[in-house]
């Protein structure tokens, strides 16, 4: 009776406890640790824009920013049927990728603001769910490796890719920013899954940063600085009542003279949209390149 008692017990503590954690289970929870990122001259600002205006949009980036550009091709980028005209240009304020579609873009394609490079693809896709985004597209073969779309807390939409061939970029001038236009309702929960993901720090978290970097003179909101192996990123925290353009940039370019590349930029047929303005020690501008693309642009003084 005491042996049959004890048995039980046993079995009742082998249920409470569980099973020991399988191969899988810990790699799985390794992946969601690890971090995936390879260096911020590798990820790129996707810009989607008219084929007409494809060249002349080109031409007028690199013509302000510097730089050179890969070779242009007709490509299919999506998992389903799709023909875009697709070029890299990289120049040392920071890499863009653009597409200019000769057929309709499949959905949700157009909406990821970014692409970033990861070591594995796969692992990261997980790494990234298990981190609070939602895979929005499954990973798929492309041209030149295997892409994957997610989306974090707030509706913020990001390439993930891999290459088959290690791609070699020379390191950036300066490091551009991601930046991200949220409300308070999302800031939170996206700051701190994608901290936990990409192995991020926050440099600054400025709760009453002036309102003019979001069309809001003589107001204030939120502004979080985040540093990671993906680059740099500016969380812009506001109550979502913004002016034209703001939201609708998605990358801040950080040049040494502002005031000579919006020269440059105006030269090469791009349009001053705002500013110049200054917000402690940045001065900044929105730009309009030929196709539609804005950009924030923006230089930072010593003190």
């Amino acid at each position: 009776m005491k042996r049959h008692c004890l048995t039980l017990l046993l079995a009742a503590a082998a249920i409470a406890i569980g099973p020991p954690a399988s191969a899988r289970d810990k790699a799985a929870a390794a992946a969601a640790t690890a971090d995936f990122s390879v260096g911020p001259q590798y990820d790129t600002t996707h810009v989607y824009v008219d084929a007409a205006d494809f060249d002349r949009f080109i031409a007028s980036f690199v013509a302000t920013f510097g730089g050179t550009t890969s070779r242009q091709g007709v490509f299919q980028v999506t998992p389903t049927p799709s023909q875009t005209m697709s070029q890299l240009a990289l120049t040392p304020a920071g890499t863009i990728s653009v597409f200019g579609f000769k057929t309709p873009i499949p959905y949700p394609f157009g909406a990821e603001r970014t692409g970033y490079l990861v070591t594995d693809l796969d692992a990261a896709v997980d790494a990234a769910v298990r981190n609070g985004a939602t895979r929005l597209v499954e990973a798929f073969p492309d041209p030149i490796g295997r892409d994957a779309i997610v989306q974090w807390p707030g509706g913020v939409n990001m390439q993930l890719y891999w290459h088959t061939t290690k791609p070699s970029y020379a390191p950036l001038g300066t490091v551009p920013e991601n930046r991200i236009y949220l409300t308070a309702d999302a800031a939170d929960a996206f700051i701190r899954h994608w901290l936990a993901f990409s192995h991020g720090r926050i440099l600054a978290d400025d709760r009453v940063a002036p309102g003019d970097e979001v069309g809001q003179p003589g107001g204030t909101i939120r502004r979080v600085s985040i540093s990671s192996g993906y680059g740099k990123m500016a969380v812009l925290v506001s109550n979502g009542q913004l002016p034209w353009p703001f939201g609708r940039d998605m990358t801040g370019y950080e040049v040494g003279d502002l005031s000579a590349t919006l020269e440059k930029a105006k030269a090469a047929g791009a349009a001053v949209l705002a500013g110049p303005w200054t917000a402690g020690r940045r001065k900044a501008a929105m730009v309009q390149f030929p196709g539609g693309y804005i950009a924030e642009i923006h230089s930072e003084s010593a003190e």
